[in-house]
């Protein structure tokens, strides 16, 4: 459909309104008596609940209402349980700890919700948040995964001595023990993927407000998943009918995964408002972000790669733990160590593979999914090994990846774990990258940086992910009596240009001009039907629903057309908005069908007035973004700074509907990756303490830290959905967090230093290259 159609590199309609202020977010929404919410939180990593006294903080000027664990009201609550049946390694079951809404005898962190207190005004709930008298019993605290997996390591919760919480196993064990064992060299490593948080601009908050109109709720809350928000919250926790409670959210300052977050205060906002019967109002500041936000990654694996003689990969064995935080209470906390193992194979010919993940719980933040949810974790243990391999071997370690790279013509591939490749050249995105990249080049840029005193390295990563996990996803397109259309999805845009994208769809489809189609998302109560978005889902899921749900416009609107012009229904062409009947120059657009079909005695017999169609797809199948990311750094030896020299990536997200914004996805996700690899990371003290509460400990990238980033495509279309799309959010992400790791290891191992864990900060690195001096 010209400039706008599918393929075409169309600006994002939302940015206008958006950069002049002009967005709705949470806080922008006021309503009439309003109250303020805060929430108490535990100082304590690990202790026993004594007493929780609000009496003077009840006296206190303006204070409504004060919850705690123990009150009628908040223990009436329901919590999150996982969904997905799990076992331990002895086939036990799972040991599940429903966190909940409010501590009751016990807090398992630092941050946990104790009381939750609701005033006029925020500074009377603050003063009276400050009264509320807690009296703890501190108990031993277990602050990292390390200290959650020691021999000995003190429990976090009764009845679960060693911390695990389940375990799962993926791939032939027996094959891989024979494959390693006959191997001409096996790799080993313990690798340490660190632990990270959001930080979306916006901090999470939510505005509940009831109505007493049958005990409805309206939520109003920074959510990416509005649809999967309601069925659990009005579900599970507040047992409620999910027709009762609406959730609203339209703009979102940042999601990346964390906002599917179900927290607690979004239930506890419900619950003060139904209580109170007026609307209330909880809004986190920064540091709370930091302790109440979920958290993400944190991971410990032990692999082992077993190659032949000739360098060809025999076998990957991958152990790996990861810290869930104090509480397994929901899919979601273990959806990222387990949901995308299948990542582990990346793009090689790997013939046996092991798999085992053990979930540990901790004295900290809930773990959850951060962009990427697995997949960047898995491409970094692959991509490591295969570097490490390669030293091994004194081998290149693009070489060993070229003799090992799945050919495009053994497509489709199955692996040695759950994945089966539809299409793909990983080799061609090895070699275009490579070119992007100028890699020929790249020993003259290492003499130039050795002449300024400066190391320097280059890391390649060649990837893959699984995208699309197979959920429902809604579409619904309707006419109105004038002619325009409203397109209404169950997915969320915050950040990734929904509008302009699905617009471009139906525009293309449909033939219709883009000013005519209005778009509507994120408000239950308007589109019926949804799950959310993440996982790169939303292209293949919604997007697809909107090209079956046109299909049906176009089928119902030929009868229509077929009746205004007096032909047979197979005569009636469509075409570029028009109907025309064959033979002929006459035809009617679009919109013209759709008006006449809201006056009954214009239309064929048996069809019903009005024009509009929905499709709930299914999710389909997976799908597999892959690409090749190429990253240099330079190091000062002095001080042990890492700057981010030369980046080029070339991706293959499938058809591309809107290329412009599958490049920004790609930059966001490139520079969150190398976030990850060189500044990010959540620590806490051996108290349990967080001492990275702030954005004064906590380093985030700037775009001052970046070079130019290059990009090219290889667009290979799949052929399981009807837009030929794989999806483009998490791939810059996945590529960037092993290529920067692996650039920052290659300049570390030309004089002879060891790798360094994630992130790469300046001490860590100055600290390698003084041992590597002594």
């Amino acid at each position: 459909m010209g400039e706008y159609g599918i393929g075409q590199p169309v600006r994002r309609e939302e940015d206008p309104y958006l950069l002049r202020g002009q967005g709705r977010y949470v806080g922008d929404v006021a309503l009439p008596g309003e109250l303020r919410a805060v929430v108490v939180r535990s100082p304590h990593a690990h202790a026993e609940l004594v007493t929780v006294d609000t009496e003077a903080a009840r006296a206190m000027p303006g204070v409504v209402l004060i919850l705690t664990g123990r009150d009628a009201a908040t223990a009436a609550l329901g919590t999150q349980r996982p969904h997905t049946r799990r076992t331990r390694r002895d086939g036990s079951p799972a040991f599940v700890t429903p966190q909940p809404m409010l501590a009751t005898d016990r807090v398992r962190h630092v941050g946990e919700a104790v009381a939750l207190v609701v005033a006029e005004t925020l500074n009377q709930a603050k003063d009276a948040a400050e009264a509320v008298a807690v009296e703890y019993a501190p108990l031993p605290a277990v602050p990292t995964l390390a200290d959650a997996i020691a021999p000995g390591a003190l429990a976090v919760h009764d009845g679960c001595p060693g911390n695990d919480a389940f375990f799962h196993a993926l791939g032939d064990a027996a094959a891989t023990e024979r494959a390693i064992a006959g191997a001409a060299r096996v790799v080993k490593r313990r690798l340490t993927i660190s632990r990270v948080l959001a930080n979306p601009m916006e901090p999470r908050g939510c505005l509940a407000e009831p109505d007493p109109r049958g005990g409805r709720l309206t939520l109003r809350c920074t959510t990416q998943a509005p649809h999967t928000l309601r069925r659990i919250l009005a579900g599970e926790i507040l047992r409620m009918p999910e027709a009762r409670l609406r959730v609203i959210s339209e703009n979102v300052g940042g999601g990346f995964g964390a906002r599917g977050q179900v927290a607690p205060e979004y239930a506890l906002a419900c619950l003060a408002a139904k209580l109170t019967g007026r609307p209330v109002r909880w809004t986190a500041d920064r540091s709370e972000t930091f302790l109440s936000d979920e958290h993400h990654r944190d991971n410990i694996t032990d692999a082992e790669i077993a190659l032949d003689a000739d360098g060809r990969v025999l076998a990957l064995r991958v152990k790996t733990f990861a810290n869930l935080g104090a509480y397994y209470g929901a899919d979601r906390t273990a959806g990222p160590p387990i949901n995308n193992l299948g990542v582990l194979a990346g793009t090689y010919v790997i013939p046996a593979m092991r798999v085992e993940v053990t979930g540990v719980l901790s004295n900290t933040m809930i773990t959850g999914p951060y962009r990427g949810a697995g997949r960047p974790e898995a491409a970094y243990v692959i991509e490591t090994m295969m570097d490490a391999a390669a030293r091994a071997l004194g081998l290149d370690p693009v070489e060993l990846r070229r003799r090992n790279t799945i050919p495009a013509d053994a497509m489709p591939f199955e692996t040695a774990l759950v994945y089966t490749y539809d299409c793909g050249d990983f080799g061609k995105n090895i070699s275009d990258a490579l070119a992007l990249a100028n890699a020929d080049g790249f020993e003259q840029r290492l003499t130039d940086s050795r002449a300024r005193g400066k190391l320097r390295g280059i890391g390649v990563s060649s990837t893959v992910e699984a995208s699309n996990g197979g959920l429902i996803e809604h579409a619904d397109i309707r006419f109105d009596p004038g002619g325009s259309v409203t397109v209404s999805v169950g997915t969320h845009d915050h950040g990734q240009g929904h509008q302009t994208t699905f617009r471009q769809i139906v525009a293309d489809r449909l033939g219709l001009p883009a000013d005519q189609i209005e778009f509507r998302y994120g408000d239950t109560a308007e589109v019926d039907i949804g799950t959310g978005t993440f996982g790169s889902r939303s292209t293949v899921t919604a997007g697809s629903a909107i090209v079956a749900a046109a299909d049906k416009i176009i089928a119902k609107a030929t009868l229509i057309a077929a009746a205004l012009l007096e032909a047979d229904p197979a005569d009636i062409a469509f075409a570029d908005g028009r109907f025309t009947v064959a033979g002929t120059d006459r035809g009617l657009e679009l919109a013209a069908v759709a008006r006449a079909s809201f006056t009954p005695a214009k239309l064929p017999k048996g069809v019903d007035p009005g024009l509009f169609e929905s499709h709930t797809s299914d999710g389909g199948v997976r799908t597999y973004p892959n690409g090749c990311h190429v990253a240099e750094v330079e190091i000062d030896r002095d001080t042990g700074v890492v700057t981010l020299a030369r980046y080029a990536a070339v991706d293959d997200v499938g058809r591309m509907i809107n290329p412009l914004l599958v490049e920004g996805q790609i930059h966001g996700g490139i520079a969150q990756g190398a976030g990850q690899a060189l500044m990010e990371g959540i620590v806490y003290d051996p108290s349990g303490q967080l001492v990275t509460g702030a954005f004064t400990d906590y380093a985030m990238p700037r775009a001052s830290d970046f070079p130019p980033i290059l990009l090219g495509e290889n667009e290979v279309p799949t052929r399981t959905n009807p837009l030929g799309v794989k999806g483009a959010g998490e791939s810059g992400t996945v590529g960037a967090l092993s290529a920067i790791a692996s650039a920052v290891a290659d300049a570390l191992s030309r004089i002879g230093a060891e790798p360094v864990t994630m992130p790469a900060t300046p001490e860590k690195v100055w600290r390698a290259i003084r041992d590597a001096a002594s």
